[in-house]
């Protein structure tokens, strides 16, 4: 009877955290986001084709509206320091989590993803929502999604705020041969442990640790990359095993892969762009280095601000400064050169 029991116990132990709604497509329970410190916010959910997309609606349903993309491997929590500098300002906040993080549904196959069904759930997400007159706002690779979902509608938007984030682009002979030779500089590299990734961090070394490792240790990338120790368990929660990390182990691979539509982009809307553009990056991110550069060279109204003492996750070492500067950029308001974290 004992090993009856005891068979029983490993078989279910799985289900306990496994939700899957079809082949192929998983669900986090909910209860693996019980009890999360500052995340206070009442979830929201939108079908979009086979997904189920989560998304953070705060604020007066009349208000301007904010538009939040996060990055990966992370998801909507990362802004739960900025959401209540804004709602207190009046505005409307919604910030979407893409496919296969946070509380969004995840595909299993890493096959599934790419940057264009991402830029297309976004699209879909606000086109669904009716925004309009919106302060669009991306970092790491809520910048190269929600740049292009700007891009597509560019009448929706007022106003864009971008923070270590790119849209990496070319044309020519590069932007044809630009992103094999990527994947062979990714391969060239090989696999890596996190204390070699940590010895010398540049993107392409951090695109090969998460292609090449079996299993992606989220929490201890957000306590590297992210600073607080305590967080961990908060950017676990959406993972509650290896197969629901498809999205986050892919994503970096692919960010080069529209090279030639990303150009395009940039020659069609952000060369010509007449609104306001802020560029807000901090001066101590290993990954996007100097990125500021070219949204100051190609977008004509563009404005910068250094943010000093933060890291790549501007959102966790300096959520409620950057929320304020945006609050400031949105009232017009007289901009300084650099912020400091307090």
């Amino acid at each position: 009877m004992k090993c009856v029991v005891l068979l029983w116990a490993l078989i279910a132990a799985p289900m306990a955290f496994a939700e899957e709604i079809k082949p192929g497509i998983l669900r986090t329970p909910e209860a693996r986001f019980a009890g999360l410190e500052e995340y206070p916010f009442a979830p929201n959910y939108m079908q979009i084709e086979d997904l189920r997309i989560h998304y953070l609606d705060e604020g007066p349903a009349d208000g301007e509206v904010i538009l939040l993309i996060h990055g990966e491997p992370t998801w909507s929590y990362l802004f739960r320091k900025m959401i209540p500098v804004f709602v207190d300002a009046g505005y409307r906040v919604v910030a979407p989590d893409l496919p296969g993080f946070g509380k969004s549904d995840k595909y299993d196959d890493e096959a599934a993803y790419s940057y264009v069904m991402q830029v297309g759930f976004m699209r879909q997400l606000v086109a669904n929502l009716d925004l309009r007159n919106v302060t669009f706002f991306g970092q790491d690779w809520g910048g190269l999604i929600g740049l292009r979902v700007v891009a597509a509608e560019p009448d929706r938007y007022a106003r864009v705020v971008v923070s270590n984030t790119g849209l990496p682009s070319a044309s020519g002979l590069q932007g044809w041969i630009g992103y094999p030779l990527f994947r062979l500089a990714v391969w060239w590299e090989g696999p890596m442990t996190m204390e070699e990734l940590r010895s010398n961090v540049t993107f392409p070394r951090w695109v090969a640790y998460s292609y090449h490792v079996d299993d992606l240790p989220i929490g201890e990338l957000m306590d590297f990359m992210g600073g607080e120790s305590n967080l961990r368990a908060a950017y676990e929660a959406p993972f509650p095993e290896q197969r629901y990390k498809a999205a986050a182990q892919i994503m970096p691979y692919l960010v080069p892969s529209q090279l030639r539509e990303n150009e395009a982009v940039w020659e069609s809307v952000y060369e010509q762009w007449d609104k306001p553009f802020l560029v807000a990056f901090t001066d101590s991110d290993p990954v996007t280095a100097g990125g500021e550069q070219t949204f100051l060279d190609r977008v004509p109204t563009a404005r910068n601000v250094t943010i000093r003492g933060a890291g790549h996750f501007v959102q966790e070492d300096a959520g409620p400064e950057l929320a304020e500067l945006i609050v400031d950029f949105m009232q017009d308001r007289e901009l300084p050169a650099e912020t400091l974290i307090r």
